[in-house]
């Protein structure tokens, strides 16, 4: 197929493209977006370029279609992309987009002559017999265009190796960014016209009222934390905090097991504590119902083995990763997420605990190094589309109290964690403090921030012997019973 599209000047008519080498910085008047590093042509194909453009010429349909998969600058050639960006306007504009619309939007904003004038906006039309391909030609120019985009990734990757500026390790994740947002490319959140955000607000407030559940997030499996909050909800950082020997972990642990083992949901929990053999003892403790201490001595009888082999079986399915790398840093909790993301997909990333991760970079003091984790978590749940939670360990402000519930204000020496954070929760158990407590058996998950909801205290069992959380018995009014109610089964 022939571009009717002159090359511009200087360039070379068999090299169509920009020359671009190591160090960066165009050698000439050729656009689309990319390097041509080591002095190769880069990565491209004329021929779908014109076959876009002249099917988009030809049907509204295949002009709606290339629209929505192509930018503008995933074009090779300068013409090919003014061309398209006048196609992009007329759309907008509720115009119609054929050679006689696009040439005088091209005339208007001066810039005709630029592509070769009208005869050549024609032979795009003569030049594809059919628009049916539009689709398919459009795909071709997007995957040409990311490998040129790669290419520029790969030299700026060059130039920070050898730059030096920074440390190894935040090259490294810069790098990993760099080539993450490649991947993203057509994904990344842009602007939106309000009125277009209210549309698509109706609709999904259409979908739930259609699905008449209270859960529009992800469950946790325990009910009365998924009335409060409807769920874990995507982009959220939910920071879960209590004095040690509160549960924290079990707690985790124990929404970790549900979304896998129930909902078959992907998860990853970052344990900076417990080891990779600790976690699964645990989480067979849970599913299998035997004592945890009986299953660290191994001193099982025969029902025990049985419902052993069950649990193995059951959780061997689940999307569950684990991670206990001591002293993680936030990069590497990124990298790692990401790579999880781009190869099973990821709905939950669970932190135990905050206080123990380390910044990729030397900073002041500690609360400072907290903050900066606190703000990166954040972002990793907003970057995943997924609710990040974090535990995090309390000083022993509240034990000097009479009431040793822990508050937010217990949070303000952890820099902004309750500023990042959408939900935080803090776990209290009364028997920790009183043996004789008449809540022995019975936690508080007390809901001291909710960005977008209620607050409240959950309440739910605390399964000593198993080490973790279930759902509280409730009465017939529809309350959970106190001490003497029976938990339900564990999550």
């Amino acid at each position: 197929m022939t571009d009717p599209f002159p090359p511009p000047p200087g360039e070379p008519p068999d090299d169509p493209g920009p020359q671009v080498g190591v160090s960066g910085g165009s050698r000439n008047g050729a656009a689309g977006g990319s390097s041509r590093a080591y002095d190769r042509v880069p990565p491209h194909s004329l021929d779908a370029e014109v076959s876009v453009l002249g099917a988009a010429l030809l049907s509204a349909n295949a002009a709606s279609d290339v629209t929505e998969l192509l930018r503008p600058e995933d074009f090779y050639r300068n013409a090919h992309r003014l061309v398209f960006e006048g196609i992009r306007a007329l759309i907008g504009s509720d115009g119609v987009v054929d050679t006689i619309t696009i040439t005088d939007w091209l005339a208007r904003q001066d810039r005709l002559d630029e592509v070769g004038g009208a005869a050549a906006i024609y032979d795009l039309t003569v030049a594809v017999p059919t628009a049916a391909n539009a689709s398919y030609y459009a795909r071709i120019v997007r995957q040409k265009a990311l490998l040129r985009r790669l290419i520029d990734v790969g030299t700026e990757v060059v130039r920070l190796g050898y730059d030096g500026s920074d440390d190894a390790e935040t090259v490294v994740d810069r790098a990993e960014s760099l080539v993450y947002e490649v991947a993203q490319t057509g994904t990344a959140s842009e602007y939106a016209r309000l009125g277009d955000l209210l549309t698509d607000s109706f609709e999904m407030i259409e979908k739930l009222a259609d699905q008449r559940s209270e859960v529009t997030g992800l469950p946790t499996g325990f009910n009365d934390l998924d009335r409060l909050t409807a769920g874990l909800q995507p982009q959220n950082l939910i920071i879960i905090a209590a004095r040690p020997a509160m549960g924290k972990s079990a707690l985790a642990l124990g929404l970790a097991h549900y979304v896998t083992s129930k909902i078959n949901r992907t998860a990853i929990l970052f344990s900076l504590e417990m080891s990779k053999l600790e976690i699964v003892n645990r989480l067979l403790s849970a599913e299998a119902r035997i004592d945890s201490s009986r299953l660290r001595t191994g001193r099982l009888d025969d029902a025990d083995w049985l419902k052993l082999g069950d649990a193995l079986g059951s959780l061997s399915e689940a999307p569950m990763f684990i991670d206990d790398t001591p002293s993680i840093t936030l990069n590497e909790i990124r990298a790692k997420c990401r790579r999880l993301k781009q190869k099973h997909g990821l709905d939950l990333v669970i932190v135990d605990y905050l206080q123990l991760m380390q910044s990729h970079r030397r900073v002041d003091n500690r609360q400072q190094e907290v903050a900066e984790i606190s703000r990166g978590l954040k972002m990793l749940a907003k970057e995943l589309d997924a609710p990040v939670i974090a535990l995090s360990q309390l000083s022993r402000q509240p034990e000097s109290r009479t009431d040793k519930r822990p508050m937010l204000a217990d949070l303000r020496e952890s820099g902004s964690i309750e500023q990042d954070a959408d939900i935080v929760g803090f776990i209290y158990r009364d028997e920790v403090y009183d043996e004789d407590s008449p809540d022995r058996g019975i936690a508080e998950l007390i809901i001291s921030k909710h960005r977008n909801g209620a607050t409240g205290v959950v309440k739910l069992a605390f399964l000593d012997h198993l080490t973790t959380f279930a759902n509280l018995a409730r009465t017939p009014a529809g309350s959970p019973t106190g001490g003497g109610g029976g938990p339900q089964t564990p999550v």
